[in-house]
């Protein structure tokens, strides 16, 4: 969508916002990072890297562009339907990702529109701020796809409660100082029996909190293992009533899956000293690899075929910035959850074919990966192959969100 059709709907308010984050992006951009920046702030692991992405979202919050739509007695901006043009003009200005991106994406909404009025006003400046990551505790050894068989349990203590029980796959946990915590309540009810908590880690931790990390095959180690033991948390951290974790859960994971009321701050192209970092994900980068790539004498261009998979690629990818334009115009939409339900499988899908062909496009060279001094485009393209797999499971497997676009939009019957 052009800058010119995207500000032509703007209202007074929004087009002086608009204007206001232009410059301020203008003269505040970040820049080069001193330091290596991972594709995305799930694969965060150097605590260098950490703390100069806290200070560029800090900086963007204390500029306004980050909680805008957020009320102001929780630390937000208090506008209205400006977060959009927050990351749009982010995304122009091709700004660095903000590291607590499953605090903003998923804790932050969920905590405000279920967590008490003093829990909101306590975590959600320094959430939004990023000057305290979050983590998600929902998956388990035997709870992945079937989130509701949470067996990590909090039995009431008095005014508080004692969490026992095991997380995996936490992103983030190694630098978290909170996590969003899904569990059981109550062993009579599969659903009912579930209650939501946002817990302390950081400050627990060798105090009924143990974070292990899990090396991926990446070499990265973003994800975690979490292990509670005998975790005493304050009943005022509960998120709306006991029992009610799995109605709290489906607000987590609409934000999640891109369907939430409040649209996630998040920025387009990352900056760094690997100028194909910045790429990964685009199917219009494939055009100068496969010019770079060579075999049999030939670039990889003057393939017809490989041509035509770019374009086809391309053609994707546009498909799907104009499909999320009819989100905003009601007469272009059948039902209200068709396009924001479909968000994450295809744009998950659509990376990971963009990234596959890169493959096909570097040949024999694509066994060459980060480490080594040949790999074309610094090996990002391997890289990002890989990280693929984790984003298509992350918030709930694709055959399940599949399963959810067919029952809710589509209204065929329940799968067996």
């Amino acid at each position: 969508m052009s800058t010119a059709a995207t500000e032509s709907k703007d209202t007074p308010e929004q087009a002086e916002f608009r204007a206001y984050c232009q410059q301020w992006l203008q003269d505040n951009h970040p820049g080069q990072p001193p330091v290596h920046i991972p594709q995305g702030a799930l694969e965060l692991s150097d605590p260098a890297a950490l703390e100069w992405l806290q200070g560029w979202q800090k900086s963007a919050y204390e500029a306004g562009l980050v909680g805008c739509d957020y009320s102001k007695e929780v630390g937000g901006g208090g506008m209205s339907n400006c977060q959009a043009i927050a990351n749009q003009e982010m995304s122009r200005a091709k700004t660095p990702f903000f590291p607590n991106i499953i605090g903003l994406g998923m804790a932050a909404p969920t905590v405000y529109f279920h967590g008490r009025d003093d829990v909101k006003a306590e975590l959600l400046p320094k959430l939004l701020s990023g000057e305290e990551i979050w983590c998600q505790g929902f998956s388990e050894p035997g709870a992945g796809s079937d989130l509701a068989n949470q067996q990590t349990f909090a039995e009431k203590k008095g005014d508080s409660w004692v969490i026992n029980g095991h997380k995996v796959w936490t992103s983030l946990a190694h630098f978290a100082e909170w996590m969003i915590l899904l569990c059981r309540t109550s062993k009579e009810d599969k659903y009912n029996g579930l209650s939501y908590f946002v817990v302390p880690i950081k400050s627990a931790l060798g105090n009924g909190v143990t974070v292990r990390p899990l090396i991926k095959i990446t070499g990265e180690t973003g994800f975690n293992e979490v292990i509670f033991e005998d975790l005493v948390v304050e009943d005022r951290y509960r998120l709306d009533d006991v029992g009610a974790g799995w109605k709290v859960a489906m607000t987590t994971l609409a934000h999640e899956r891109g369907a939430g009321p409040l649209t996630t701050p998040a920025a387009g192209g990352m900056v760094t000293e690997a100028d194909a970092s910045a790429a990964v994900g685009n199917a219009g980068a494939l055009i100068e690899l496969a010019k770079q790539s060579h075999r049999n004498g030939n670039a990889a261009a003057d393939d017809p075929v490989i041509r035509d998979a770019i374009m086809q690629l391309m053609i994707r990818q546009e498909g799907f910035r104009q499909n999320q334009r009819r989100i905003g115009v009601q007469a272009l939409n059948d039902h209200p959850m068709r396009i924001p339900l479909q968000y994450k499988l295809v744009a998950t899908e659509m990376s990971q074919d963009i990234a596959q062909l890169a493959y096909e496009i570097e040949g024999p060279s694509s066994s060459l990966y980060v480490n080594d001094n040949n790999a074309p485009a610094g090996g990002q393209w391997q890289l990002a192959y890989m990280n693929s797999f984790g984003v298509t499971i992350a918030a709930g497997a694709n055959e399940v969100q599949r399963n959810i676009l067919g029952e809710r939009v589509l209204g065929l019957p329940k799968s067996k």
